[in-house]
């Protein structure tokens, strides 16, 4: 059995656009908002292929990655994960547009609820984000936050102008503290 640690650097190899351990385990999801996968012999299958996918994906092999999430989704269509993977597969061969499509099936797959959730709607606010589509960032950024993303919480404050004015203003402020330009402060 591996260690937390040992998934979340597993995690941040195959999903590098991931901050390390984020929306990694279910147990870190309040119960309200946890996955609502059935455990079945197709979903222990699919969960097989994955973590081959994963393998493949970590030697570089992405054809074979692709490949074990193609058969993982072919066995269990309704699982939410094996969409999230094929998407981050996809992603790393620059097929964008596959890989959102992808993300989407994830979230109505989801539900809007739990780890594959919140790993879609981050990885697809990450998506928007280096397309330029900051207005559908937030929006995907907001939902992740709200099953529980720090990291999806912290891109929401990085993203708003007026975060923004003030941090650039609190920094200008102590930089003529520390040169000793300000006085009677």
């Amino acid at each position: 059995m591996s260690s937390a640690n040992d998934r979340a650097i597993l995690n941040s190899i195959f999903n590098p656009l991931l901050p390390v351990g984020e929306c990694v385990y279910e147990e870190n999801i309040p119960e309200d908002l946890r996955d609502k996968e059935e455990a079945t012999p197709e979903t222990e299958e699919a969960k097989q292929l994955e973590l081959q996918g994963v393998k493949s994906a970590e030697t570089g092999d992405v054809a074979a990655a692709l490949a074990s999430f193609n058969k993982a989704i072919e066995v269990a269509p309704n699982r939410a994960s094996s969409y999230n993977n094929r998407a981050q597969t996809l992603r790393l061969m620059g097929k964008l547009e596959e890989a959102m499509a992808d993300l989407d099936t994830a979230v109505r797959l989801s539900r809007g609820l739990g780890r594959a959730a919140c790993q879609a709607f981050t990885q697809r606010a990450m998506v928007h984000r280096l397309q330029g589509h900051d207005d559908l960032a937030r929006v995907d950024f907001q939902e992740a936050a709200n099953l529980g993303s720090e990291f999806a919480k912290a891109q929401l404050v990085q993203m708003n102008p007026y975060a923004a004015l003030c941090n650039k203003m609190l920094h200008d402020v102590f930089s003529k503290l520390q040169r000793g330009e300000c006085g009677g402060v």
